[in-house]
């Protein structure tokens, strides 16, 4: 079109004819702005809408299960349900971490694959043929795939482990010979503290078993060894007395699930009898119970003159 203006006639007889040719050239010219211009700029404004309107959706759905206002339709607002909501503040930050990290990957996916079905529909527009394309990113694909394989099993493996909730922020665990709190759970790596304050990473495709000490429920076993010749049903009266002030102590007792119970004879030899106390409690206060029913099963026996083992 340029070039036909360019060599359009110039001398006076071709005149009456210049109007003519301009208006047919503007019109050429606008025919091809609302053809393929018009459709590239329509689908990559669609593209922006639909992935805008997308991001939006997901992200306002998973803040809201993180923060648990998901919860409020059937809980409502009254002190029992935020005591409710927040009774358990573990499962609460599993809850929230589990709940960005998926929307997260799913916000990451709705904007590669917008992208990518606007990017194949604005090369078929130009005429750009997308078949070679489509085999070359398969070919593509399989080498990155074979390539890659520890990187995507990672990633596959922190996608179940987050959906399937093995474990959480603050959790304690046993992975391998790594024993600790976790403190992160990623798509590729988790990391665990130790006691010794050791920062553990671990790839999440390597994390073949999993042990999870606050999930759920746990027990605290106490094992008291006492003297062979002991009077058995005074040790046992003690022990009962010791688990009953814990499960009434104002701080712990909530955290004590049903009756504690004294179990029989576990072992014993020439000089000992081992018992045990078993009291079942929430998740990660196992060991907050166990201090203090040790503190209390101490006091018992001095009261009542029973001689532990040695």
């Amino acid at each position: 079109m340029l070039f036909a203006l360019i060599s359009a006639p110039t001398t006076a007889e071709s005149g009456d004819d210049l109007p003519q040719f301009l208006g047919k050239t503007l019109s050429d010219w606008g025919n091809w702005l609302l053809g393929t211009p018009l459709r590239i700029i329509l689908i990559v404004v669609f593209a922006l809408v639909i992935l805008g309107i997308s991001r939006r959706l997901i992200r306002t759905v998973s803040e809201r299960i993180a923060s648990g206002e998901s919860d409020k339709s059937w809980l409502g607002s009254t002190e029992a349900a935020k005591a409710l909501r927040n009774a358990n503040p573990l499962s609460t930050a599993r809850r929230a971490q589990r709940a960005r990290t998926i929307g997260s990957v799913l916000r990451s996916s709705i904007s590669i694959t917008v992208g990518a079905i606007a990017l194949l529909m604005i090369m078929t527009e130009l005429g750009i043929s997308i078949a070679p394309l489509l085999a070359s990113v398969s070919v593509l694909g399989v080498a990155l795939g074979f390539g890659a394989q520890s990187l995507v099993k990672d990633f596959l493996s922190g996608v179940f482990l987050i959906l399937e909730d093995q474990y959480g922020v603050g959790d304690k665990v046993a992975i391998g010979d790594v024993n600790g709190t976790v403190e992160s759970v990623a798509l590729r790596v988790t990391k665990v503290r130790d006691a010794d304050g050791t920062l553990w990473y671990l790839r999440n495709g390597e994390v073949l078993k999993v042990g999870n000490k606050t999930h759920g429920w746990a027990n605290a076993a106490i094992e008291v060894r006492v003297a062979y010749d002991s009077d058995l049903e005074q040790v046992r009266s003690a022990l009962e007395t010791a688990a009953g002030h814990v499960k009434k102590d104002k701080k712990l007792g909530g955290a004590v699930q049903g009756k504690p119970t004294v179990v029989g004879i576990e072992a014993m030899s020439a000089t000992y009898v081992s018992l045990r106390v078993v009291a079942r409690t929430e998740p990660a206060k196992q060991w907050d119970v166990a201090r203090a029913l040790r503190e209390q099963i101490r006091k018992e026996l001095a009261a009542h003159s029973i001689v532990l083992a040695e």
